[in-house]
Formats: C-alpha cells, sequence, structure tokens
C-alpha cells in the first residue's frame, strides 16, 4: 500500500492529498475571519482515480478542522456526498439557515 497523508496548505486555502510524496489531488479549503471554513471543490488527479483517496482526503480535512475548533460551509457536492454518509461530521456544518 501506498503512502497516503493529508496535508494542510494554508497558505493555498487547502488541503491536499499525498501519495508517495506526490501530490494526488486537493480540496479547495478557505478558512473566513469567523472561523468557518468553505469548501468549495475537490480534485483527485485522473491517475489517482478510484483508489479512495478523495474520501481519505476529505476525512482527513474535517478531522484537522474538528482538532482546530473551526466549523464548516459546503458548496462541493463531493464534500456534501461525503458528508451524507458519514454523519459523524455533520455537527461541523455551520447552519446557512
Amino acid at each position: 500500500m501506498s503512502n497516503v497523508q493529508v496535508v494542510r496548505i494554508p497558505e493555498n486555502s487547502r488541503y491536499e492529498v499525498h501519495v508517495d510524496g506526490e501530490v494526488a489531488g486537493y480540496t479547495e479549503a478557505k478558512e473566513r475571519d469567523d472561523g468557518v471554513v468553505l469548501f468549495s471543490h475537490t480534485v483527485v488527479d485522473d491517475e489517482y482515480e478510484g483508489q479512495g483517496l478523495a474520501s481519505k482526503l476529505v476525512a482527513g480535512a474535517l478531522d484537522d478542522i474538528r482538532e482546530r475548533g473551526r466549523r464548516i460551509e459546503v458548496t462541493c457536492e463531493y464534500v456534501e456526498g461525503f458528508l451524507e454518509k458519514h454523519r459523524e461530521y455533520q455537527d461541523l456544518v455551520v447552519d446557512t439557515a
């Protein structure tokens, strides 16, 4: 199995998933002044598709956000779908109603 890491890149407002040291994908995660992180887009490079990396990426990002005491707002379809399947992260979602 490859070495998979999720890395926060705050200067680029994103989290990256690295496979054996190479960037395999990212999720845009812009942190606002109010402590809410906006997830707007998730991408995994074609050569890495089908390995569950997007799920590992989002889970790693959400775990980091929880550890840092932040909340999330989501416009990314992939992250929305992930949250539907992984209800344990629902408490991080800001009520936008």
